[in-house]
């Protein structure tokens, strides 16, 4: 039986840090940038934990701007 694996990708030059995806995501797998910003200003969303992203999409839906893709994969095990 596989697992379904994710990975999300991040416009970062769209992205204002607004934070929404933040709590979004159960799995807590989302942070600011602390030290990079983009040519706005402002930090932006990356994933910190590649291995456990489940794909569930919370992330992408709350997204007011549309920055986030998340893209889904079954593994096998």
């Amino acid at each position: 039986m596989g697992r379904m694996r994710g990975v999300i990708v991040v416009d970062e030059e769209r992205c204002k840090g607004c934070r929404l995806c933040i709590p979004a995501c159960k799995l807590g797998l989302l942070d600011l940038t602390s030290k990079k910003v983009n040519r706005k200003g402002y930090p932006y969303v990356q994933q910190t934990n590649w291995e456990e992203c489940n794909g569930c999409t919370s992330c992408a839906i709350v997204c007011p701007d549309g920055c986030i893709t998340v893209y889904r994969k079954k593994t096998e095990e």
